[in-house]
C-alpha cells in the first residue's frame, strides 16, 4: 500500500483523545458511586478494561506504510499503542437459507505491534515498545513475535526478544514461534529463538507437533539439523502418534522433493528415528513412501530395517501401498518399489491386486516374475487401455499366453532360491558363487517378455 493511498488528517488524534476522555469521566463517575454506597456487601470487581479499537484509515495508512513520522504523532503513549487495530472486509460465504453465495463482511483485528513486526519495520516496532506496547499481548489469535518469525524478519524478532518476549508464546493455534519456522528463509529466526530459550520439544496444543515434526513435514534438512543439536527427539510423538520420520515419509509426495526428504530421514534415522514406528492408521514410514512412489526412500528405510510386509491399520503392507500408488507414480519408477519389497521379504500379492499395476507393463512384470505360475490373466486383463495394449503388444500377449501355464525350468529354480532366501535375497544374492548372468536373472529383471 503506498504513503499516498489516503490523506493524513487529524481525525484519528482526535477521535483517539476524545475515547480516552469518556473513559476518564467513566472511571470518575463509577468511583463517586462507589463512595456513596452502602458498604454492607462488597462490590464486584471492576471489570477488566477493553482495548480501544481503531478503523480510521489514516492509522492504518501509517502503520502498514510504516511511516515513522505519522505513527510518532499518533501513538504517543500506551493505550494508544496497545489499541487493536481493525479492518472490515467482505467474504463469499455460502448461505444454506438462500442456497447461494453471498458477501458476509468479516471483521479481522491485530495490533500496531503486529503489523510493524510482521512487515519488517524495526524502528516503528521500537517506537511502540518504548511507548508501552504489550510485547506477548496476543491480538486477532496471534502475538507479535509470531508474525515476525512468520514473515522471516530477523531484526524484528531480535528486537521483541530484547524487549522481553516470549519465546514460547502460543498463538490462538496453540502454534510456538518455533513451529512457525516452515521454509529454508526461517532458519535464522529459528536459531535466534533456541538462542533465548526456545523449548525445542514443545508440541502444539492440539495435534502436539514438535518443531521437528514441523521441519521433517517441509523437508527442511537444516533445521532437522538444528533441532536434533538442541536435543529434539525423534521418538517424540504427535497425538495421532506419528514421528518426525513418519511426517518426512507422509510429505514426500513430489519427485523433485525426493532428495532433500531423503536426506531428511537420513538425518533423523542416524539419530535413532524407529523406522518401524507406526503413526496414523498404523501407517509406518515405508508405508507412507510405498504409497507416495519413493523408491529412494524406501530403500533407506528398508537398508536400516523397515518391515517389508508389517500390515497397517487396514491390513495393507507397504507392497498393497506400492501398487495402490503405481498409475499416480507411473513415471517414478514403480517396479524398483515393487523390486526392493520383493528383496526384502515381501511376498506375491494377492491376484486381485494385480489389476491397479497392469497399466504399468514394468511393475506388471516384476510381479509376475515373483510367482512360479503366473495367475490367471482375468484379474488385470479387462483393466488395460486398447492403445496401451497396442503399445505393449509384445509384453501383454506373453503374459496372456502364459496365464495359468507352468514356467521354464529356470524360472522355477528362481524362485525356489528366492523363496529359501527370503528377506535375505538383496544381501545374499550378490554375494552368490554363481556367473554374473545368473546373479542378475535372480534379481528379476526387465526383459519386456513373461517366458
Amino acid at each position: 500500500m503506498s504513503q499516498e493511498t489516503f490523506a493524513f488528517t487529524s481525525s484519528a488524534l482526535r477521535s483517539l483523545r476524545l475515547q480516552r476522555e469518556l473513559l476518564e469521566l467513566e472511571e470518575r463517575r463509577r468511583a463517586l458511586a462507589r463512595q456513596s454506597a452502602p458498604r454492607r456487601y462488597p462490590l464486584p470487581p471492576a471489570p477488566a478494561r477493553r482495548p480501544p479499537r481503531c478503523r480510521d484509515p489514516a492509522v492504518h495508512n501509517a502503520l502498514y506504510t510504516g511511516d515513522l513520522l505519522r505513527i510518532k504523532s499518533i501513538f504517543k503513549d500506551e493505550s494508544a499503542a496497545n489499541l487493536v487495530v481493525e479492518t472490515v472486509s467482505e467474504e463469499l460465504v455460502w448461505s444454506p437459507e438462500l442456497g447461494l453465495w453471498v458477501l458476509s463482511p468479516r471483521t479481522k483485528q491485530t495490533s500496531p505491534l503486529r503489523i510493524a513486526a510482521g512487515r519488517g519495520y524495526g524502528d516503528c516496532a521500537r517506537h511502540l515498545l518504548l511507548q508501552g506496547a504489550e510485547v506477548d499481548a496476543v491480538v486477532g489469535g496471534r502475538a507479535a513475535l509470531h508474525d515476525s518469525v512468520a514473515g522471516g524478519r530477523l531484526d524484528c524478532a531480535r528486537l521483541l526478544l530484547a524487549f522481553g518476549a516470549d519465546p514460547n508464546v502460543l498463538c490462538e493455534e496453540g502454534l510456538a514461534p518455533l513451529h512457525l519456522c516452515t521454509d529454508p528463509e526461517s532458519l535464522p529466526c529459528a536459531e535466534l529463538l533456541l538462542a533465548h530459550g526456545a523449548r525445542v520439544n514443545l508440541g502444539t496444543r492440539e495435534r502436539r507437533l514438535t518443531a521437528l515434526h514441523v521441519a521433517a513435514r517441509h523437508g527442511l534438512e537444516a533445521h532437522v539439523e538444528l533441532y536434533l543439536r538442541h536435543g529434539a527427539e525423534p521418538a517424540r510423538r504427535s497425538r495421532e502418534g506419528e514421528t518426525a520420520l513418519n511426517a518426512a515419509c507422509a510429505a514426500a509426495e513430489r519427485p523433485e522433493d525426493a532428495e532433500r526428504y531423503c536426506r531428511v530421514a537420513e538425518r533423523l534415522l542416524a539419530a535413532g528415528a524407529d523406522p518401524r514406528a507406526a503413526g496414523r492408521k498404523d501407517h509406518t514410514p515405508l508405508h507412507n513412501a510405498c504409497g507416495n512412489g519413493q523408491p529412494r526412500l524406501a530403500r533407506l528405510l528398508l537398508r536400516h530395517g523397515a518391515a517389508a510386509a508389517a500390515p497397517n491399520g487396514a491390513g495393507y503392507t507397504p507392497m498393497d501401498c506400492a501398487l495402490h500408488a503405481v498409475d499416480e507414480y507411473r513415471h517414478q519408477h514403480p517396479e524398483r518399489t515393487i523390486a526392493l519389497l520383493l528383496d526384502h521379504g515381501a511376498g506375491p500379492v494377492n491376484p486381485k491386486m494385480l489389476k491397479f499395476c497392469c497399466r504399468c507393463p514394468r511393475a506388471l512384470e516384476v510381479l509376475l516374475n515373483a510367482y512360479d505360475r503366473v495367475p490367471p490373466a482375468e484379474a488385470w486383463a479387462e483393466d488395460v487401455p486398447p492403445e496401451l495394449w497396442q503399445e505393449h503388444e509384445a509384453f501383454y500377449t506373453s503374459a496372456l499366453r502364459m496365464a495359468a501355464q507352468p514356467r521354464r525350468l529356470q524360472h522355477l529354480a528362481r524362485c525356489a532360491v528366492r523363496r529359501h532366501l527370503g528377506a535375505r535375497c538383496h544381501a545374499a544374492i550378490p554375494k552368490l558363487a554363481l556367473p554374473p548372468a545368473l546373479r542378475r536373472y535372480l534379481q528379476l529383471p526387465l526383459e519386456g517378455l513373461i517366458r
